[in-house]
């Protein structure tokens, strides 16, 4: 089971982060939700979002 966000450009933005995790970006994690924020335009809900569902709970993200 998987959870799928709502918003079209919170799509783009999960695509585009697990596309950069996929070819072992040397960029944290937490860059990358930044970086996806700003070019996908995202509000911070979306945000918010992304650190849930990105970022391990172990991890310094």
């Amino acid at each position: 089971m998987s959870i799928l966000p709502d918003g079209e450009d919170l799509k783009k933005a999960v695509k585009w982060i697990d596309e950069q995790l996929q070819d072992k970006t040397e960029k944290p994690v937490s860059q990358l939700i930044s970086d996806a924020s700003l070019q996908f335009d995202l509000p911070p809900k979306d945000q918010e979002f992304l650190f849930r569902n990105f970022c391990k709970k172990d991890s310094d993200c």
